[in-house]
């Protein structure tokens, strides 16, 4: 019992934990501006595969490593392009066109990958982002090597919660997408387009859903193979409403699961094998919907989310 409780005061738990928090961030900002604008992104599981992908090859056929990061992110914005048009000006049903999205991206992933991997065996492997330590401050105990140890996309991530706070709520164009989410005939009566405001912010949402996959293969492994997203955009979901739609809650939330997650492989390594190891990768999950059902009673989510919104209608 002790030993389970130690585990939360070693580095290498903490370590573990952001790691695994860092593709969860990137693609929970995403969503979230998604949703801030009133459209929700249920084809953030199949771009954040889509990214995985497209950053890992590029760098396999000779790419560096950022231009791995920004082909990902291409490539999402490109399916968040697609998603918005089908949704936003057309207005149609933003869970079917999700989940459409998701089938699609995800097995055109993997047609892909057959069709460039033809005889391949085993993923090939690229040299991934190594981790990048901060002068002093990663000698600082426990949160030294947690925070300013990791590699330089973890480091983006945290960049990333700041610059979207700072985007919505200190900018004009922040002001514009909440009112979007919230009240859209407001942003019609200002001369603003609101399918403008929507589609911009759902492919920027889904750029950073699919940086979020692409960390998977350029920084936390260092190759791609199938089911390799295994829900975390779904999770990433949860998350939004968990931070109530606020960056720094959300935020918050990631590493809360990510700890969840992590906390349970060392459980698994304690016990020895005597209780089913199923039953530890349920706890972050269990515990999440948990903490979900906590936080999200009292959530404020945008009026107009999921509502089509048409010019000059009431």
């Amino acid at each position: 019992m002790v030993e389970a409780f130690e585990i939360l005061f070693t580095a290498s738990f903490w370590v573990a934990a952001i790691r695994i928090a860092s593709p969860l961030i990137f693609a929970t900002m995403g969503e979230l501006i998604c949703e801030r604008a009133g459209v929700l992104n249920l084809g953030i599981e199949g771009i954040m595969a889509v990214g995985a992908f497209s950053g890992w090859i590029t760098v396999y056929w000779g790419g560096d490593l950022w231009t791995g990061v920004a082909v990902a992110a291409l490539s999402g914005a490109l399916f968040g392009l697609l998603h918005g048009a089908l949704t936003v000006p057309l207005g149609l049903s933003q869970h079917v066109v999700g989940i459409g999205i998701t089938l699609l991206a995800t097995s055109l992933t993997y047609f892909t990958y057959r069709l460039a991997l033809p005889e391949v065996t085993s993923p090939p492997k690229i040299e991934p982002f190594q981790p990048l330590p901060v002068p002093l401050l990663s000698d600082i105990p426990l949160v030294g090597p947690a925070l300013f140890s990791q590699t330089p996309l973890t480091y983006l991530a945290f960049v990333t919660v700041g610059l979207v706070a700072w985007v919505l709520y200190r900018t004009p164009l922040g002001l514009a997408v909440r009112a979007a989410g919230e009240n859209p005939a407001a942003v019609e009566a200002q001369g603003i387009s609101v399918t403008a405001v929507r589609m911009g912010a759902v492919m920027v949402g889904s750029a950073l859903m699919a940086v979020g996959g692409a960390f998977l293969t350029m920084s936390a492994f260092n190759s791609f193979f199938f089911e390799m997203i295994n829900g975390r955009g779904w999770i990433c979901i949860a998350l939004v409403v968990f931070g109530s739609w606020r960056p720094g809650k959300a935020l918050l939330g990631a590493i809360l699961f990510a700890a969840f997650d992590a906390y349970q492989v060392r459980l698994q390594q304690l016990t020895g094998g005597v209780v089913p190891y199923q039953l530890f990768l349920m706890m972050p999950f269990v515990l999440s919907i948990a903490a979900l059902v906590v936080m999200s009673r009292r959530a404020a989510y945008p009026k107009a989310l999921m509502i089509p919104y048409r010019k000059g209608e009431r």
